[in-house]
């Protein structure tokens, strides 16, 4: 997994020697095994770490995560739960961890992919949130709503939180689903509130004493706990009692007190100093504190049980509980609040020694240099930018001062960066102009990271470019990405692999596809020198989509299979990989190899939606939905076509093949003729437009519309203006196409046969297979012309599916008979007299056809019924 992580964090805490048993909690707690959710909602100190670890002790398959400030961020967290997961299987997740790299994961995408592999497990999970109020964070509880109501049964969440999560539990409750233990679960009773101070002070304490701390904490643990290391040596255990008054902070701050007005000097001092960590190792303290022996202090303290929990097998790293935590920070403050800003100081020098960028610039930040802390983030920027850390680098870019950002370009730009992953656009055009004001006007700046800082003039206009697309100003999209080429570097490829796709994009959009082709070939050399193959199965789309449309196939189907072994070399599935299998599946369509068509689709849905580009749930309904015309299954066609605009969505790309238009084909072949009329006039569509590439399929599917209607003239002017464009444009595909639609138009061969030369060396087939009975009529013609050309020969005896109606509901005999005969000259009471039924018998007969056929007329069903085979 890219992310740095925190592997302490994972590690479940075994059960302290001493702890008293408590079996009316493990009966509560029981049922847990089988819940979807069990809830431990209890205040700070109520002891729900260790109920939890001494309920799951005795369980093999424990996920265990320890969450702490800042974990918020909807991506960290996730990418966390996933890590927890994998140290019960590591296998577990790994689909959903390649997801969580991208710039903007699809949380419900990702969430569905780790439900998935979930189902898969052949044993019980639990997975354990502690400490789970400090990851309220915007989007977590919606995640981990749908978390819940997915989760298959042999996975169980355990959460253990200081107040109650923003979760359905009334929900769950009245389902049974939910085990609950809350504070007064927790607290101590007065049996075992004598048990556990008997056994932490070595003495028989008196009932009564013991009875009257136990009302006066009311069982809570933390103050048990703190009592009894405040009656350690103390003689007048009574008296102590009596005093101890008080609420919950106050008698937290008093026994905090108590303890460490006893404890030695060095201790003391350790423990404040100390306290402004939030993990705790030998080195690390001494460093901190500018004193040796941190390793020893730290057993000493966890013999002593004084409040500090392990966070590995090993002894290595410890943390502090939280409240104990807070109130020696409290301390720290208010007995040394110089030294504060030099601890931190001291912390942030050794985390960067160590490697670990990220603490370092928080205890920078804590420390108050700012400077520090621009230096040590700059340095760590390329790093978190190639993880996807877009959270991480915006809470600390923030929080540095603005005078401080503005003298350094470097982090600047990663603002910039980072605004644009999450698209917020606005204040783009004002940053990058501060940016090239600070290197223009010669003011002083800071720079680090002499390699970053050398990206920036091509990073300018990167930007600029990607703005100008957003604005739909090609132009000076274009125009500024030419000037990020000329100014990157030339091992620069990550600028320069995104200037040529913004190009790219630019030119295809404008229909010149040979530039397009040309700027996506570079984009994909670029970013393959820079080793982001994710990126280049993006590319990969789109520079197959502009080489179908030049009717080159087969470097299609060969830039496809390129990408999919660049993917085979990945550590870890590649998000992207089944649109390749998609792209595949329509190539294969095209060229009638149906069984390798469907292989491609099965193995795009075995990895998954979640796997797949924001694009590729639309894009496997539009190949399904060919497959299925193939097969005859027009009305199958036709409503995979209707979910495939429901699911779409769009990207940089140009809509140059709508999903609306290419479902209106299928109306027009199953003759929903008014139906294609109203997509024609929703689209705004005239057959006197201007024609253009933007717009080239819709005006196909009019002419096609058109020609249905019977009104030849316009359909052929259309055609013949639709044809002088695509020749303009090098668009062999879509001459192809206009050419049969002409030789249909006109009954003409020669149109089909030109269409047939351009065709075969690139193994079209479906193209002209769907053209039905009349096209068939004119390749017999052409074979008759051409008797030794085996190409139409081949088309011809390709096996025609016959045209299914997919009617939800099938027609009769007498409704199949009724229907042959509308198709004849007979009138009405004609056709009853043949029949031997009443007018209103045939009348009846006729309005069920009418309804199964979503027809209104006569002449409608009979054209319907012969188009879908039901005759």
């Amino acid at each position: 997994m890219a992310h740095s992580l925190v592997r302490t964090k994972f590690h479940a805490p075994r059960p302290r020697p001493g702890n008293i048993a408590r079996p009316r909690l493990d009966a509560i707690l029981r049922p847990g095994d089988q819940a979807r959710l069990t809830l431990i909602s209890a205040p700070a100190g109520f002891g729900k770490t260790t109920v939890l670890a001494s309920w799951l002790a005795t369980r093999h398959k424990v996920a265990w995560l320890s969450l702490a400030a800042g974990d918020d961020a909807q991506t960290t967290f996730w990418v966390q739960v996933v890590a927890a997961l994998q140290t019960v299987d590591p296998d577990m997740g790994r689909s959903a961890a390649s997801l969580l790299q991208s710039p903007q994961p699809a949380m419900e995408s990702i969430l569905t992919t780790l439900v998935n592999e979930l189902s898969e497990l052949t044993h019980d999970v639990h997975l354990v949130l502690d400490d789970y109020h400090l990851a309220d964070g915007p989007g977590i509880h919606e995640d981990m709503a749908f978390l819940l109501e997915h989760l298959p049964p042999q996975a169980h969440l355990v959460i253990s939180t200081r107040a109650d999560p923003a979760l359905p539990l009334a929900r769950l409750r009245a389902r049974g689903e939910l085990v609950e233990v809350r504070a007064a679960d927790l607290r101590f009773s007065p049996q075992e509130a004598g048990e556990y101070l008997g056994a932490a002070t070595g003495r028989d304490l008196d009932p009564a004493d013991v009875e009257a701390l136990e009302q006066r904490t009311e069982g809570w643990i933390a103050a048990l706990q703190l009592a009894a290391l405040s009656l350690q040596g103390r003689e007048d255990v009574t008296r102590f009692v009596a005093g101890f008054t008080g609420d919950d902070r106050y008698v937290v701050d008093y026994l905090v007190e108590e303890v460490l007005q006893r404890q030695p000097e060095q201790i003391r001092d350790f423990l404040l100093r100390t306290s402004i960590l939030d993990r705790l190792c030998g080195p690390l303290c001494d460093a901190v504190t500018g004193q040796a022996g941190g390793r020893s202090t730290l057993q000493a303290l966890d013999r002593a049980n004084l409040f500090l929990v392990p966070l590995d097998d090993t002894r290595q790293w410890y943390r502090y509980h939280h409240l104990f935590g807070e109130v020696l920070q409290t301390h720290l403050l208010d007995e040394h609040p110089d030294d504060v800003r030099e601890l931190h100081g001291r912390a942030s020098r050794w985390y960067d020694d160590a490697g670990e960028p990220v603490p370092a610039v928080r205890h920078a930040l804590a420390a108050g240099d700012a400077e520090r802390a621009a230096d040590l983030m700059e340095l760590a920027l390329p790093a978190l930018r190639r993880d996807r850390q877009d959270a991480v680098m915006l809470q600390y870019l923030d929080a540095l001062p603005k005078e401080v950002l503005q003298s350094r370009p470097v982090l600047a730009m990663g603002l910039v960066g980072v605004l644009m992953a999450r698209s917020e656009f606005d204040a783009i055009e004002d940053r990058l102009r501060g940016i090239e004001r600070a290197l223009d006007a010669g003011d002083p700046i800071s720079v680090v990271d002499h390699d970053e800082f050398a990206r920036l003039p091509g990073e300018l206009e990167l930007y600029r470019a990607a703005l100008a697309l957003v604005r739909g100003d090609g132009a000076r999209t274009v125009d500024h990405a030419a000037r990020a080429v000329e100014r990157a570097a030339a091992d620069d490829h990550l600028t320069r692999g995104g200037a040529y796709a913004l190009q790219g994009l630019s030119s295809w959009s404008s229909g010149d596809l040979t530039e397009a082709q040309r700027t996506y070939s570079a984009a994909v050399d670029e970013l393959l020198s820079a080793g982001h193959i994710a990126d280049v199965l993006g590319c990969s789309i789109a520079l197959s989509d502009i080489l179908i449309t030049q009717g080159r196939l087969n470097e299609a189907a060969r830039t496809y299979e390129h990408a999919l072994l660049l993917t085979s070399d990945s550590p870890i599935p590649l998000r992207g990989t089944p649109d390749m299998y998609v792209g595949l599946a329509q190539i294969a369509c095209e060229r009638d190899d149906l069984p390798a068509a469907l292989d491609h689709l099965h193995r795009a849905e075995h990895l998954g939606d979640p796997m797949g580009l924001p694009q590729y749930p639309y894009r496997r309904l539009v190949a399904l939905a060919g497959i299925r015309h193939a097969e005859g299954d027009l009305r199958g066609a036709a409503d995979l076509l209707a979910e495939a605009e429901r699911v779409y969505a769009g990207d940089y790309s140009p809509e140059v093949r709508p999903v609306g238009a290419l479902r209106a084909r299928v109306l027009i072949t199953q003759g929903r003729l008014d139906e294609a009329r109203a997509w024609v006039r929703r689209a705004g569509l005239r057959a006197d437009d201007d024609v253009a590439y933007a717009r080239e399929c819709e005006h196909i599917t009019l002419a096609r519309l058109l020609l249905a209607d019977a009104d030849e003239l316009a359909g052929s002017e259309l055609l013949e203006r639709l044809l002088a464009s695509a020749e303009a444009g090098g668009r062999t595909g879509s001459i192809i196409e206009i050419l049969i639609l002409q030789a249909l138009a006109h009954r003409d061969p020669q149109p089909l046969e030109r269409a047939l030369r351009l065709a075969e060396p690139e193994g079209y087939a479906r193209t002209f297979i769907n053209g039905g009975e009349k096209l068939e009529a004119l390749l017999r013609a052409v074979t008759k012309r051409q008797p030794r050309w085996p190409f139409p020969r081949r088309l011809l005896a390709a096996p025609q599916a016959p045209l299914s109606s997919g009617l939800a509901e099938p027609l009769s005999e007498r409704e199949a008979e009724v229907l042959r005969l509308l198709g004849t000259d007979l009138s009405g009471p004609q056709i009853a007299d043949h029949l031997v039924v009443s007018l209103n018998t045939l009348r009846t007969h006729t309005k069920h056809i009418y309804a199964k056929l979503d027809v209104t007329s006569r002449r409608a069903a009979v054209r319907r019924a012969a188009e879908l085979g039901v005759l």
